[in-house]
């Protein structure tokens, strides 16, 4: 048996979170980039995105960082290196639907640590940080393209025009209509 495989037996360790193969082997989940114990209570990855490893160490050799619910490490990733780790997840995917329960799912922590950390770091919560990247965004689209308000609204990120325009308006002081007039006369 290759001892780096995912084997039926290591799969059903992982989906059933069972704390006997705790140390016997590791797993990373390769979309990412974060190793866990079997016993992590985590939602369960595909399949086909496990990477298993025998210790902590050959997995952050790979790159991978261990997991804030588990720890498989004993180490812990420094707070403002996993909040750096987050914004840049959300800088790429803000305009995905998500959420503080869905960042904390992806990121291995819980949501209350998540919001009380980022806030202490960033001076926003996520919500408020997610907020805020999808109208810089939706300011870019308002004065570089000719794409209507509601088109805006669902490339980044808020299905619904209205509460888009009346977020865009308490973030600027002005409604998107008038934010594309008073910029593109300039």
């Amino acid at each position: 048996m290759d001892t780096n495989s995912l084997t039926d037996e290591r799969w059903q360790a992982i989906i059933n979170n069972d704390s006997s193969y705790d140390d016997k082997f590791f797993y990373g989940v390769k979309t990412t980039g974060i190793f866990c114990r079997p016993s992590c209570k985590s939602r369960a990855p595909k399949f086909e995105n496990v990477q298993v490893f025998l210790n902590a160490e050959h997995a952050l050799a790979e790159h991978f960082r261990p997991c804030k619910r588990c720890k498989p490490s004993g180490l812990r990733l420094p707070n403002e290196e996993w909040i750096g780790q987050i914004t840049q997840y959300i800088d790429k995917h803000f305009n995905e639907p998500l959420t503080l329960e869905s960042l904390a799912e992806i990121c291995h922590g819980s949501p209350y640590h998540l919001q009380r950390t980022f806030k202490l770091i960033n001076g926003l919560t996520p919500i408020q940080y997610i907020q805020q990247t999808r109208i810089t965004s939706a300011k870019h689209f308002l004065l570089a393209s000719d794409k209507s308000i509601s088109e805006i609204s669902m490339l980044v990120g808020i299905p619904n025009p209205a509460h888009f325009a009346t977020l865009f308006k308490k973030i600027t002081s002005y409604t998107p209509s008038e934010y594309r007039q008073m910029n593109k006369k300039k």
